[in-house]
């Protein structure tokens, strides 16, 4: 052994000599670097400045002996129909960044995993010590995919999903209110004076995300003595083609309707190709808006009114939401608040 090498097993600094530095005792250094809600919130920050000044490094290996944990937490996205190679839907980017950040900061790896809906995804990935739990991203067919996540209960996989949240799901999900979002669009069509309005995505138990933004839409023309036009809604998927497709569907009905909330800013663009190819101006002939707050939107042509949905919060509540059932925990489902950003489609 070199003596370099020897200078710096020497030196190596263990947890026994931050409780020294912190004056608590080993266990309780143990406590907070295990995320321990027993500690109170001034012990916890003397070991955690402690930490810092002597520049501690948790040993993974080590730790996941001791308390059987990966210390990895595994993110499962699920195939999307999209223009390119890739299959991922672009909301679920920004997504990934923000989950990977929340781990970080709660010291935790992430595993990442591409999955297809008709994959065995549910296989258990704590008892191979893959991961502690499973954070899921994107899916088809809700009812379709129910099951799985029931199994996933039944097993006693810690897990965690992004989606719509309703009563008797199985296990716990962050999403966005969706209802709540249906009726910022919604206001804001009829504040502009437009009152038929057509919808671009499947509004059915199928899509309870996509059903939910429809029937927020439909709850504001309702305040106004108006309604949603079931002649005037037409399935897609979230992809430009599938927008451009439900629209090209929606101008063959010929039925007159002077604006298009769509389920997803890839489904607006894509219908906003084909209305202008079809002759028509947006926002005069026909306004549009969008639910996501891709930064595709900025860039559409005309920039696109859309409802966003906050990804940044979203990657924290999901990470707190699966550590929290990891750590035996109280974890319970959350709701977010999106906001509407008026551009050029919709006339604002």
């Amino acid at each position: 052994m070199t003596e370099a090498r020897r200078s710096r097993k020497k030196t190596r600094v263990t947890s026994l000599d931050i409780a020294h530095r912190a004056g608590v005792s080993q266990a309780t250094v143990s406590r907070v670097l295990a995320g321990s809600p027993l500690v109170n919130a001034e012990t916890r920050r003397r070991v955690e400045l402690a930490v810092r000044e002597l520049n501690y490094k948790v040993d993974r290996h080590a730790s996941s002996l001791r308390t059987q944990r990966a210390g990895t937490l595994a993110l499962l996205l699920f195939e999307d129909p999209t223009q390119d190679d890739s299959h991922i839907n672009p909301f679920f980017l920004s997504m990934l960044g923000s989950i990977t950040r929340a781990c970080a900061r709660h010291g935790h790896d992430l595993l990442v995993s591409f999955q297809q809906l008709s994959d065995d995804w549910h296989a258990d990935y704590e008892d191979s010590m893959k991961a502690d739990g499973l954070i899921l991203l994107g899916y088809g067919d809700y009812l379709a995919y129910q099951a799985k996540l029931a199994r996933l209960v039944e097993q006693g996989t810690h897990f965690v999903r992004w989606g719509q949240v309703e009563q008797g799901q199985p296990g716990i999900s962050i999403g966005c209110d969706n209802h709540a979002g249906g009726l910022l669009a919604g206001r804001h069509l009829l504040a502009q004076g437009r009152r038929r309005i057509a919808f671009l995505g499947d509004a059915s138990n199928r899509f309870p995300e996509f059903f939910a933004r429809y029937q927020g839409c439909d709850a504001a023309l309702r305040e106004a003595g108006a309604a949603m036009l079931p002649e005037l809604q037409v399935d897609a998927d979230s992809t430009e083609q599938a927008g451009a497709d439900a629209a090209n569907a929606l101008l063959a009905r010929a039925l007159p309707f002077d604006a298009v909330f769509a389920a997803s800013d890839l489904i607006a663009i894509g219908a906003m190709h084909a209305l202008k190819q079809a002759g028509l101006r947006i926002p005069e002939d026909v306004a549009v808006v969008g639910f996501d707050g891709t930064s595709m939107a900025l860039y559409a042509n005309p920039p696109l009114t859309t409802v966003v949905q906050d990804t940044s919060r979203a990657g924290e509540l999901l990470v707190q939401a699966l550590l929290q059932q990891v750590r035996e925990q109280p974890a319970q489902s959350a709701m977010l608040q999106p906001a509407l950003v008026v551009r050029a489609s919709s006339g604002g």
